[in-house]
């Protein structure tokens, strides 16, 4: 286990563990530059987490699992996406979707079901995987009752 120091825009210098970083063989959608990050609590009592890259420290995503706002979230995985990341039935995975904030209006917050982040939690590779069938939206609102409510 090797720990490092990683200086980042919204959190200062974070320790972080090796077994702890979370690997993109292709980067992000649109950020192909983009291979390593870390997971980091936004606050112990919230569902939320930040992605932060460890090679660009002032890049960070707010994510969240979508199964604590959309319950019934069970999208087909492509072939592809399962063989890249070493997954079967087995294999414990974390599904993550990142979340985007409407400046000055949190109740707005939208996260994007079309995109999760899917990562092997054994081996800690990661891929962003999209979802090509329309049947979940790029911006589904976080909060229900504050969509119906606008």
């Amino acid at each position: 286990m090797t720990t490092s120091i990683v200086k980042t825009a919204r959190f200062g210098e974070i320790s972080v563990e090796s077994e702890d970083i979370v690997a993109f063989a292709e980067g992000l959608v649109g950020l192909p530059e983009l291979r390593e990050f870390v997971l980091v609590r936004h606050r112990d009592e919230s569902p939320f987490r930040w992605l932060q890259s460890l090679d660009d420290g002032s890049v960070a995503f707010l994510v969240v699992d979508p199964q604590q706002y959309v319950p019934n979230f069970a999208p087909m995985m492509p072939e592809s996406a399962a063989i890249a990341l070493e997954l079967n039935e087995e294999t414990p995975t974390l599904v993550y979707t990142i979340c985007s904030i409407p400046n000055g209006n949190p109740k707005g917050m939208t996260m994007n079901l079309a995109g999760p982040i899917v990562i092997n939690a054994e081996s800690r590779k990661a891929r962003q995987v999209v979802l090509e069938d329309g049947e979940y939206p790029v911006r589904h609102p976080v909060f229900e009752q504050a969509a119906e409510a606008a």
